[in-house]
């Protein structure tokens, strides 16, 4: 679900190195388990960027399955 003012990935620029971030696979993990994910990164710095509907929603829901095993 987006929102009209979530930006898309060519609106997003790293803060640090001032670069516009990528599509990129990065490797997320929570309580031992890892995912690899294709989310919006620096390619200078490596800074990853996840949208608050990504860590309010899919994120959360993947947390809280892995606690309840």
């Amino acid at each position: 679900m987006t929102t009209p003012n979530d930006p898309t990935v060519s609106d997003l620029v790293c803060a640090r190195c001032d670069v516009p971030l990528e599509m990129g696979k990065v490797n997320a993990s929570y309580l031992g388990q890892v995912f690899p994910v294709d989310l919006p990164r620096c390619p200078s710095c490596g800074f990853v960027y996840v949208s608050e509907e990504l860590a309010y929603g899919r994120m959360l829901n993947v947390e809280q399955a892995l606690e309840d095993k």
